[in-house]
């Protein structure tokens, strides 16, 4: 069974559509935030989902570490020739 509101004056009515029109905007910003914060949480999903798969490949982590080592052996290694060369 619907209940139906009874109104006594026209400004009850228009206070009754302020309070749907703003809990209209409401809900739709409501939506609107919903929407954006899934929207985010997928592409972070596919990002690190992506990223995984991409250092787990092929030994990609191994090799990133050996590059990051190898600078910083060569870096030393070059430093001690400069520090060789000025005497």
């Amino acid at each position: 069974m619907i209940m139906v509101k009874e109104y006594k004056s026209f400004e009850e009515i228009d206070a009754r559509l302020k309070v749907l029109k703003l809990q209209r905007e409401i809900d739709q910003e409501s939506l609107k935030l919903h929407f954006y914060r899934a929207k985010g949480d997928l592409v972070s999903r596919k990002l690190l989902q992506g990223l995984g798969a991409t250092f787990t490949h092929n030994d990609t982590w191994k090799n990133m570490l050996l590059a990051f080592v190898s600078k910083r052996i060569l870096g030393i290694i070059r430093k001690r020739h400069h520090k060789k060369t000025q005497r």
